[in-house]
């Protein structure tokens, strides 16, 4: 089956990592940056593994240096994701690569976000919600800068804090203070965990109280964990290319997507950062199709369960499910 023209609801989707890598060399000729080793032969970004991988995300945020930047990144993102057959998407968005923490810089790059995911609505019929999002491996007084940016602008777009980066600096429970305050303000909360941290950063995760985990697929190995996820009704954003392109698993078929929907846990299927681990929606699916032979209504009962789970306003969800429908 094709399934481009499934109505897909994606939840997890970096901004910075969904930029195509012709956009990125473009800006760094425009603006005369040099991105030296972040691109292989063929003209696709180049790392080792996830560490590298992190370093060589970073390196590419250079070319976004302004608000008009990522105006241009979120309608090309967002037209990408239509063209996919996504109708709803969440994007992560860090505070730390727009404005530094500040919250007066962070006020204009939304901004400038907001009217091109506007545009982006207006021109492809992509609805998008934005997650603000420190970056783990900055440390927790950066997240709490990054908390105050999230809670100042709480609204419309901004309607949840996450956490990205890599798992294994800190503990989760470091940035309890992050997620009290996006909490008070009135932002729901998801987290990245469960990826390459095990299950021990599920739990974690859990000592937050999040709505949602970002991946969390490392909870197969604990059934006890399992039943937990499934008793207080926590959503796993699961990307199965990434995991498996990155090496957390080895083969698609070795991936617990259905072990997780089989005991009851609510997935869904997002692609993480797409040109970096080339995969699309649609590949996801053809991939999830081939491999463990979901159909048309296992896809449907995915993206229904993501739309419960968006982070969004009730008639915006029942607009999402309506589609689905």
């Amino acid at each position: 089956m094709e399934f481009q023209n499934t109505p897909k609801v994606e939840l997890h989707l970096h901004i910075e990592g969904a930029m195509p890598s012709e956009f990125a060399r473009r800006l760094a000729d425009e603006k005369n940056i040099s991105l030296e080793g972040v691109f292989d032969e063929s003209g696709g970004y180049a790392y080792r593994d996830f560490w590298h991988f992190l370093e060589v995300y970073e390196a590419a945020t250079q070319v976004l240096t302004g608000p008009e930047e990522f105006a241009r990144l979120t309608k090309a993102v967002l037209e990408q994701s239509a063209e996919q057959g996504v109708i709803y998407t969440e994007a992560f968005i860090s505070p730390d690569f727009c404005g530094g923490g500040d919250v007066g810089a962070w006020k204009e790059y939304l901004a400038a976000i907001t009217q091109a995911a506007s545009e982006a609505e207006r021109d492809h019929g992509i609805k998008s919600r934005g997650i603000a999002t420190p970056i783990r491996h900055f440390g927790p007084e950066k997240a709490k800068a990054a908390a105050l940016c999230a809670a100042e602008t709480v609204g419309d777009f901004i309607t949840g804090l996450g956490i990205g980066g890599d798992e294994k600096a800190g503990k989760l429970a470091d940035f309890a203070w992050s997620f009290d305050c996006a909490r008070e303000a009135g932002l729901q909360l998801t987290a990245h965990a469960g990826e390459w941290g095990g299950p021990e950063s599920v739990r974690d995760a859990l000592t937050l109280n999040v709505e949602r985990i970002g991946h969390g697929v490392r909870a197969i190995e604990d059934p006890a964990l399992v039943k937990e996820l499934v008793a207080r009704q926590v959503t796993l954003e699961v990307c199965p290319g990434s995991n498996v392109f990155l090496g957390v698993y080895p083969r698609l078929e070795d991936h617990p997507i259905t072990r997780l929907m089989d005991a009851g846990v609510n997935c869904t299927v997002s692609t993480d950062d797409p040109p970096f681990f080339h995969t699309t929606m649609t590949k996801e699916y053809q991939d999830l199709a081939r491999v463990f032979r979901f159909d048309e209504q296992v896809f449907s009962e995915l993206n229904r369960a993501a739309a419960k789970a968006a982070f969004c306003d009730e008639d915006t969800r029942a607009d999402i499910l309506k589609q689905l429908s």
